[in-house]
């Protein structure tokens, strides 16, 4: 059987005889990002029950383990299996809590599908379901995961939504936000645009050591290990304030490639101010860049 569950013990996951290690700040990160999924959702009940339902579900765990398996072992990318659906789905709550506070307006709710609970439930079972179609393949894994989340929400959903047709409404919404979240093609709904930029979030070093240290070597990987820390916090202009902090100016790239390309084709794009600015790679002067912020779409330097 393969395991990659997260446990408060040295962080190796082992899959058929390949160790997976996951960094120590990775792992953190993991168990923080539980925390915020809890703090939440404890005022959206039926996002909270669904959130237990997954993490206690024996077909998800196996299609998580799966998904990691091909994607890092096979594949060579980062990690794509519990620890990554977290993380991406702690962002995606924060991210749909601040968008609520500012009053914007959720498809599920304009639609007459669902109240901000049932917004928040179709958001959580998008982000946390995302990627377990890389079990089959990386190539076509979104329409692979909207499959195995229609059998999987299919059988969850009718504990908490004895309604079918209301039931089957919200599974639509996630089953589109799943479609979409590497934006081919855009996602149409905020709540499919929270999953895809909140997905492009979990970029940090930890994330990417994984494909590093099993010898992947090129712009990814190495962008990657440059990211320090993702931040997202009320923004002044915008809801949204996301911080991306560098150690080196070879992040731009992943900023660039990963988050802000999913950003400018969504519906949040007006909602989300983005920055990255190296706080690494010697004194400020002499570095390349220090601070850009995506304005008008493209990335622009900070004075």
């Amino acid at each position: 059987m393969l395991s990659t569950t997260i446990k408060p013990q040295p962080p190796i996951q082992t899959v058929q005889g390949v160790q997976i290690q996951l960094s120590n700040e990775y792992r953190d990160l993991a168990l923080r990002a539980d925390e915020t999924i809890h703090k939440i959702t404890a005022d959206y009940p039926k996002t909270a029950q669904l959130y237990n339902l997954l993490l206690n579900d024996a077909e998800v765990d196996a299609y998580w383990n799966m998904a990691n398996y091909v994607a890092v072992v096979k594949l060579g990318y980062n990690d794509h299996g519990p620890v990554h659906a977290r993380v991406a789905s702690a962002a995606a709550m924060v991210m749909m809590d601040l968008l609520v506070r500012r009053g914007v307006k959720l498809d599920v709710v304009t639609s007459g599908a669902g109240d901000l609970d049932d917004a928040f439930l179709v958001v959580l079972a998008g982000e946390m379901l995302h990627d377990t179609g890389n079990l089959i393949h990386r190539t076509g894994h979104e329409q692979a995961s909207t499959i195995l989340a229609h059998i999987i929400l299919s059988r969850l959903l009718a504990e908490i939504y004895p309604n079918p047709e209301r039931r089957y409404e919200l599974l639509s919404f996630v089953l589109s936000a799943i479609a979409t979240h590497d934006c081919n093609p855009i996602p149409l709904t905020m709540e499919a645009a929270v999953v895809a930029v909140a997905d492009g979030t979990d970029m940090t070093k930890g994330r990417g050591r994984i494909a590093f240290d099993l010898g992947k070597v090129d712009i990814h990987s190495v962008s990657a290990l440059a990211i320090e820390e993702v931040r997202i916090t009320e923004g002044k202009d915008t809801p949204i304030d996301i911080e991306v902090l560098m150690s080196e100016s070879a992040g731009i790239f992943q900023v660039e490639q990963i988050l802000a390309r999913k950003l400018i084709v969504t519906p949040l794009v007006n909602y989300v101010t983005l920055r990255a600015t190296v706080t690494g790679e010697g004194e400020p002067q002499q570095r390349i860049l220090n601070t850009v912020a995506l304005k008008d779409r493209i990335f622009q330097v900070v004075p």
